[in-house]
């Protein structure tokens, strides 16, 4: 079986922005725009200055818009 992009993510856990950004290519200025509109995955925030998404919620995004 080859092994897709979309396979390679974690099934669960975090990914942080840069590695979201690798799967679903847009722009910082979009992709925070999409987070606050609802188009893309709610965040979850760690601490300061660390924000991540879910890996799973970021999965089942690019599922569904394949």
């Amino acid at each position: 079986m080859i092994e897709t992009e979309i396979d390679k993510l974690l099934e669960t856990g975090f990914l942080r922005l840069p590695t979201v950004l690798k799967y679903i290519p847009v722009s910082k200025t979009t992709w925070w725009n999409g987070v606050k509109s609802g188009r893309f995955p709610k965040s979850v925030k760690l601490g300061t200055g660390i924000t991540v998404w879910r890996a799973e919620d970021i999965k089942d995004y690019i599922n569904s818009h394949q």
